[in-house]
């Protein structure tokens, strides 16, 4: 009988300490939800805060050496996409083969620019190795100055947070003033959603 409560109140104490252990699990992981969910909010009106502001200003160098500054562009519509560049494949190398492809931003007096931290050369081997890529103007942030002043690196989208931007889109308007902008978790190609934008202007 006794060793029979005993094995009673062992199993009654796995019990217990297993109750504990999942109700702390719980706990820790709605924490760190709440948590990620909170630092998200944060990132996205960081993002948000760029909206109805002039966009800074900067000149970046394509990886086949053509320089382009943004003020210069006053009088058209200008996308920017931040891309995490090659690593980010196939997502991101489509969504810029998909600009190059598409003249319904031309038509609409829009040039879209690829803002990209890769160096020069890897540029160039993924052009040889993707064709379509070099139909879009690809600048590259080496020193990621221009992700800075975006404030992109912290972003929901971005895989390596602090380090890298992930995918997201800002547009600005012909007066050279940030109007809209989304990051995309889902890091899909958006060229009708961003056409459907610029028609707002």
């Amino acid at each position: 009988m006794g060793s029979i409560s005993k094995d009673k109140l062992v199993i009654t104490i796995g019990v217990l300490v297993t109750v504990a252990m999942l109700v702390g699990a719980v706990f820790l992981l709605s924490g760190n939800s709440k948590q990620s969910s909170s630092t998200n909010k944060g990132a996205n009106a960081s993002l948000d805060s760029l909206v109805d502001k002039a966009a800074p200003d900067f000149t970046l160098e394509s990886y086949n050496g053509k320089k382009v500054t943004l003020s210069s562009l006053k009088g058209k519509n200008v996308v920017l996409f931040f891309s995490e560049g090659l690593m980010c494949y196939p997502a991101c190398w489509d969504q810029i083969a998909a600009f190059g492809k598409d003249s319904e931003f031309t038509n609409k007096n829009t040039v879209v620019l690829t803002i990209v931290n890769d160096p020069k050369d890897e540029w160039k081997g993924a052009v040889e190795k993707m064709p379509e890529l070099a139909q879009a103007t690809v600048l590259l942030d080496t020193d990621k100055k221009v992700s800075i002043d975006y404030k992109m690196l912290s972003l929901p989208s971005s895989m390596h947070k602090g380090q890298l931007p992930g995918h997201t889109y800002v547009i600005i308007d012909k007066n050279g003033v940030a109007r809209y902008v989304k990051d995309d978790v889902q890091m899909a190609v958006r060229n009708q959603e961003l056409i459907a934008e610029i028609d707002k202007l």
